[in-house]
């Protein structure tokens, strides 16, 4: 299997490469890909070292599969050309998510709608992600009326050079800013740029998604605030459904749905947290309870690595699919 990470030295790059080697893919080749200014860097991958090529060079060598990590312009520009050599392409950006001709998948919810002609497959939004996973089996069960989120976001969303402005910030060194505001001990209620509604396109990408990937009926309003946080994304959630629900159902329900782990306790103080989430897998859940203003309404708290199955982790499983179901 020739694999071709595009973006592979920048940081949901470098997840993925860690991603591949944990989860043992089938590699038989891999391609280095990265930005002019990158090539011919060496990148050690399980022992071994690969250098960075160029994207004509990896076209050139047409690859199986090609995840792409390099954002939005670049996977305009590319992954029709690699997929008119026959690659499967699985892009990390927001270029192709709202494409009507192109499936939005999280491998546990609708990895079951790709065929042998998807050839440019859309990764979804780390915040949504994490939302969906959750919202899935609780819709099906209780249909989901209308969704209120806050978000609490990581800075690792942003990238090296707000995690180097935070770094900056609390050594006293006055650098480059990824930012227009100071990030250290602060909050920015900003993720993205504004849009014309009010709204950043972090907000109406939760909204439009969420949509795409469950149901168009679903009604979603958010919030997404930028915090000086490394481990992952967290949201506070309000979830309003057409008919009423059990707790105790609710919880087996979320306990049941693959890559959903419940930390939800409590009496010993234990929910999920960015700390406890960064570098695993699953989706973490708690604060589960009962909206007490509102009848048929849900409370809860969900958290996980945004570079990990916020994007890396999620490209990867639906590489994966692609082997397991034979479309590749």
């Amino acid at each position: 299997m020739r694999i071709a990470v595009v973006g592979a030295t920048g940081m949901v790059g470098t997840i993925m490469l860690k991603v591949l080697r944990e989860q043992n893919f089938p590699i038989t080749d891999l391609i280095m890909v990265a930005s002019e200014k990158s090539i011919g860097t060496q990148i050690d991958f399980g022992g071994l070292t690969f250098p960075v090529v160029s994207m004509q060079s990896a076209l050139e060598l047409r690859p199986d599969i090609a995840i792409f990590s390099a954002g939005g312009d670049i996977s305009l520009e590319w992954a029709p050309k690699f997929a008119e050599v026959g690659t499967k392409v699985i892009d990390n950006s927001s270029a192709w998510r709202m494409d009507p001709t192109k499936k939005l998948i999280v491998p546990e919810i609708n990895g079951h709608l790709l065929t042998k002609q998807d050839f440019i497959i859309a990764n979804p939004n780390c915040s949504t992600i994490q939302l969906v996973l959750t919202l899935a089996p609780l819709h099906a069960k209780y249909s989901v009326k209308r969704v209120v989120i806050s978000t609490y976001q990581s800075i690792t969303g942003t990238g090296v050079k707000a995690v180097q402005q935070m770094e900056n910030e609390r050594a006293g060194i006055q650098a480059e800013m990824a930012y227009k505001y100071p990030i250290d001990k602060n909050c920015i209620p900003q993720c993205d740029v504004f849009l014309e509604n009010g709204y950043t396109k972090e907000e109406m990408k939760l909204s439009n998604e969420t949509k795409k990937i469950l149901d168009p009926n679903i009604k979603l309003t958010a919030t997404a605030v930028r915090v000086p946080v490394v481990g992952g994304h967290s949201e506070a959630v309000n979830i309003q459904f057409e008919q009423d629900f059990d707790l105790q159902e609710v919880r087996k329900l979320l306990q049941e749905m693959p890559g959903i782990t419940l930390k939800d306790d409590p009496e010993t103080f234990s929910y999920p947290m960015p700390k406890y989430a960064e570098g695993k897998d699953d989706v973490f859940v708690g604060r589960i309870r009962r909206d007490e203003s509102q009848e048929n309404t849900l409370n809860l708290w969900i958290v996980a690595d945004n570079l990990r199955k916020g994007a890396a982790t999620n490209a990867v499983q639906i590489a994966k699919l692609l082997i397991e179901k034979g479309l590749v």
